[in-house]
C-alpha cells in the first residue's frame, strides 16, 4: 500500500505557532535552527514554571525557591555534578547540534526578554525566571533521568545484605527495579488492515502537573514531525512520527550506573589539606570543592563536593564511608543529543537506527517502523563492560576486578516480522548481558496475547483498546494462595471475602467492589509482611542520603516484591499462608468492605504539583481503573497508598499508512498554566481511555503567533 502524503506545504500564515482545538502547538519555521528557536519560545511560554523548576533542579538551586524540604535534592545535584556534566556534554556536541540546541535556548531567553515568562507559581513563590545557559537543556534531561536507572536499587540490596544476610537479597527481587510500567508495541503490516505498520504505547512516569511530556508538532522545509517533547529539551527524543518513520521507547532496565564504596582519608602536609581516595593502585588525590546552597526562609547549607577517579561522591555509607557514582554521560562527556536532529530528519527505519547509534543514556528499548513496511526492535545506549557483580551491589573502589573495562556491550537488534512488544521486560531489554532485573513479563505477555487474539487485521482502534486492558497479571498466583488457605479458623466475614475473591475475574476496574476487596487484602498482607519480626530489622536507619528514601521504604519494597515473597517467604521463616489468612481478617475489619466501596474510591489519581499551597491542593483528580501488573499500569503502593502517583503520562498510536489517522493523549493538557482552559482539559478523555486525533492540515489550525 502507498502511504498517504504527510508532509504538508507551508501554512498560509507563514512561520509561527498554530494550535488545534486542544491548544496543542504546531510550529512552522523556515529552517531547523529557526524551528528550534520557536520550540524554545513555545516551551518558555506554555510551560514557563515547569522548565524553570527543572533548570533550578539541574543547577542544585531548587531550595532557593522551595525551601529546606528540597535541600536534599540540591545537595545530590551538586555532589553528582549534574550542571558540570551538562556543560561538558554541550561542549562536546558537534557544531550543528550545538548550534541547534543554542537556538532553542535563545528562544527561551527571547521569551524572557519579551515578558512572556510569568505565571501564578512565580507569584506564589516570589521567584522570577532567569536567562538560560546554552547547556541548560542537557541539564534538564539529566534531571529527568539520573535516578531512572538501577543504582538506587543497589542501596536497598546492600541494606538487605547487611541486615538479613546476602542470601536474602534475591528474595526481594521483583524481576524489576522499582517503578516500571511503560509499554510500546508495533505490528508489522502483514497483520494490519492497511498493510503498513502501526506503533502504540504509553510511557510511565511520575504524574506531574503539568505533564512531563508535551504534545507538539515541529515542521520546517526539512521535516514535519509530531510527537512528545520534554519541555526544556529540543526535539522529540522518545516518541514521534515524521510521516516517513515512527518510533517509540521504553526503559530497557539496563544497568549502566555503578556505585563504588570509597575509602577516603584527609591528609595534611606543607601543601595544605587534601582528600585522597583508595583506588586499585593505592591512594589517589580526589578533586574537592565547596559550594553553598541558599535556602528560602532558612540558613544556607555548605556542601563539600568530592570526585574520585570513579566518579562523584553522592552519599555516605552506614559505616562512615562514602559512595561514588559512575555513569556513562559523566565518563564520556556525551548524553546522546547528537541523535535528536537526525531522528527528526529520518526517512527510514535504518536512519532511525543510525541516529540512535549516538544515544548514551538512559538505555532504551526502541521500536521503530517506516512507510516502506520495515519494523525493527533494538536497544539503544551505552552499557559498560565490567564485572557482573557490579550490577548487584556497590563495588569496592580499591578492587581492580570491578573497574570498567573501557568497552560497551553490543546491544541486540531485531527485524520484526509480526509483532514487537516492549514492556520493561527481560526479552525486550537485552537480557542478562545488560541487566540483572527487569519488569515481570505480565504486561508484555498480555499485550502480545491481545495482538494475537484480535479478530481480523489490526486497526488503530485495536491498538488503542490495548492501552486500557485491566487484567491483573499476577492474579493467578494470588488466587492460588487464596485457594490453598486453611479456612477452618477464619471468621465468617473473612470467609465471605475469600469467596468473593475466588469468584473475581482479576480485572482492576474502577467500579468493581471485588477489586477493592482484593486491594484491601493485598494491602493488609503487605503491611503484615513489612512488620514481620524477620523483616523488622530492615526498618532501621540505612545511613544513606534521605533522597533515596522511596527506594529504601520497606513496605514499598515488600509490595513490589510480593510475588517473590509469596513463593519464597518460607526461606526467611515466614509462614506466608498464616499471614495471608490473617490479612483476610484485617481486610474484613475495614469499613470500606462493609459499605461496598469500589476500587476507584481508593485508587484515585494523585497528581504532583511542586508548589505548596492552593495551586497544589486544587489539582484535578479522577477515579482510576488499572494498577501495577496491568497493561493499564496506574501504579499504586500496596500497603502504603492505593492512590496512583505514577502512570501513563502519554498514550499514542502511530499509523504509518496515514499519519492523520494517528491518535494521542496526555493526562492533563497542553498548557502548563493553572486556570488555563487547556491546563487539564484532556483528563476526562485520558481517564476514559480515549485518544484525540492528530491534526496535520494547517488550514484546520488557528494561528496563535504573537
Amino acid at each position: 500500500m502507498t502511504p498517504a502524503p504527510t508532509h504538508q506545504p507551508a501554512p498560509a500564515g507563514g512561520p509561527g505557532t498554530y494550535r488545534d482545538e486542544w491548544g496543542i502547538p504546531h510550529l512552522w519555521a523556515d529552517s531547523a535552527d529557526e524551528l528550534a528557536f520557536l520550540q524554545g519560545m513555545n516551551a518558555a511560554t506554555d510551560r514557563s514554571w515547569q522548565i524553570e523548576l527543572e533548570r533550578w533542579r539541574s543547577e542544585g538551586r531548587a531550595a532557593e525557591v522551595l525551601g529546606a524540604d528540597v535541600v536534599v535534592w540540591d545537595r545530590f545535584a551538586r555532589q553528582a555534578r549534574l550542571d558540570d556534566t551538562a556543560r561538558r556534554c554541550f561542549e562536546n556536541l558537534n557544531a550543528a547540534t550545538q548550534r541547534w540546541c543554542g537556538q532553542y535556548v535563545a528562544g527561551i531567553n527571547q521569551a524572557l526578554s519579551d515578558g512572556r515568562r510569568g505565571g501564578p507559581e512565580f507569584e506564589e513563590s516570589g521567584s522570577i525566571p532567569e536567562p538560560w545557559n546554552p547547556w541548560t537543556p542537557l541539564g534538564v534531561f539529566l534531571v529527568h533521568h539520573i535516578l531512572f536507572s538501577t543504582f538506587p536499587n543497589k542501596l536497598f540490596r546492600a541494606h538487605v545484605a547487611r541486615t538479613l544476610g546476602d542470601d536474602a537479597v534475591s528474595l526481594f527481587s521483583i524481576e524489576a527495579p522499582v517503578w516500571s510500567g511503560s509499554n510500546a508495541w508495533a505490528a508489522h503490516g502483514s497483520t494490519t488492515a492497511s498493510g503498513l505498520p502501526l506503533i502504540a504505547g504509553d510511557p510511565h512516569r511520575l504524574m506531574e502537573l503539568p505533564g512531563v511530556y508535551q504534545q507538539i508538532r515541529l515542521a520546517c522545509p526539512e521535516f514535519d514531525a509530531i510527537g512528545f517533547a520534554f519541555p526544556g529539551v529540543p526535539g522529540l527524543p522518545h516518541f514521534a512520527h515524521t510521516g516517513s518513520t515512527a518510533w517509540a521507547i521504553t526503559n530497557a532496565m539496563a544497568d549502566y550506573q555503578d556505585l563504588f564504596i570509597e575509602e577516603l582519608r584527609r591528609v595534611s602536609d606543607f601543601t595544605g589539606e587534601r582528600i585522597e581516595a583508595r583506588g586499585a593502585e593505592g591512594w589517589e588525590p580526589a578533586v574537592v570543592s565547596s559550594e553553598t546552597i541558599r535556602v528560602r526562609d532558612g540558613e544556607a547549607v555548605s556542601v563539600e563536593i568530592i570526585e574520585t577517579d570513579r566518579g562523584p561522591v553522592i552519599s555516605e555509607t552506614p559505616d562512615g564511608g562514602a559512595l561514588s557514582l559512575r555513569f556513562p554521560a559523566k565518563v564520556q562527556g556525551r548524553l546522546g543529543f547528537e541523535a535528536l536532529l537526525p531522528l527528526l530528519r529520518s526517512q527510514s527505519v535504518s536512519e532511525v537506527e543510525r541516529a540512535f547509534d549516538a544515544w548514551v543514556e538512559p538505555v532504551n528499548s526502541v521500536v521503530a517502523a517506516d512507510v516502506h513496511g520495515s519494523v525493527r526492535h533494538f536497544v539503544a545506549g551505552l552499557v559498560p563492560q565490567r564485572n557482573p557483580a557490579n550490577r548487584r551491589l556497590p563495588a569496592p573502589a580499591f578492587s581492580a576486578r570491578h573497574e570498567w573495562e573501557g568497552q560497551y556491550v553490543i546491544l541486540p537488534r531485531t527485524e520484526v516480522q509480526q509483532f514487537a512488544v516492549s514492556a520493561n521486560d527481560r526479552a525486550a531489554g537485552g537480557g542478562d548481558q545488560v541487566a540483572m532485573e527487569f519488569a515481570p513479563a505480565h504486561r508484555a505477555r498480555r499485550i502480545r496475547e491481545l495482538l494475537e487474539l484480535a479478530p481480523g487485521p489490526l486497526s488503530v482502534d485495536n491498538m488503542q483498546a490495548i492501552h486500557t486492558d485491566t487484567l491483573l497479571g499476577p492474579w493467578p498466583l494470588f488466587r492460588s494462595m487464596l485457594s490453598g488457605l486453611d479456612v477452618q479458623d477464619l471468621s465468617k466475614e473473612a470467609k465471605d471475602l475469600r469467596v468473593l475473591l475466588l469468584d473475581w475475574d482479576g480485572l482492576m476496574e474502577a467500579g468493581s467492589h471485588r477489586t477493592a476487596v482484593f486491594a484491601a487484602w493485598r494491602g493488609a498482607l503487605v503491611q503484615r509482611l513489612a512488620r514481620h519480626s524477620v523483616l523488622a530489622p530492615l526498618n532501621e536507619p540505612t545511613g544513606y542520603s534521605p533522597l533515596f528514601g522511596p527506594w529504601l521504604s520497606v513496605a514499598s519494597r515488600v509490595g513490589f516484591a510480593l510475588e517473590t515473597l509469596l513463593v519464597r517467604g518460607s526461606e526467611l521463616g515466614i509462614s506466608v499462608g498464616v499471614e495471608a489468612a490473617a490479612a483476610l481478617e484485617d481486610a474484613a475489619l475495614e469499613e470500606s468492605m462493609l459499605n461496598g466501596a469500589a476500587w476507584g474510591d481508593r485508587h484515585k489519581l494523585l497528581p504532583v504539583h511542586v508548589l505548596p499551597g492552593p495551586l497544589a491542593t486544587s489539582a484535578p483528580t479522577a477515579d482510576l481503573s488499572g494498577d501495577t501488573g496491568c497493561v493499564l499500569c496506574t501504579e499504586s503502593l500496596p500497603g502504603v497508598d492505593d492512590r496512583s502517583f505514577r502512570g501513563p503520562v502519554a498514550r499514542y498510536v502511530w499509523d504509518l499508512a496515514d499519519r492523520q489517522n494517528s491518535r494521542w493523549i496526555v493526562p492533563f493538557g497542553a498548557s502548563g498554566v493553572p486556570g488555563h482552559m487547556h491546563f487539564a482539559d484532556q483528563l476526562p478523555l485520558w481517564t476514559a481511555g480515549e485518544l484525540t486525533p492528530v491534526v496535520t492540515d494547517w488550514s484546520l489550525l488557528t494561528n496563535d503567533t504573537p
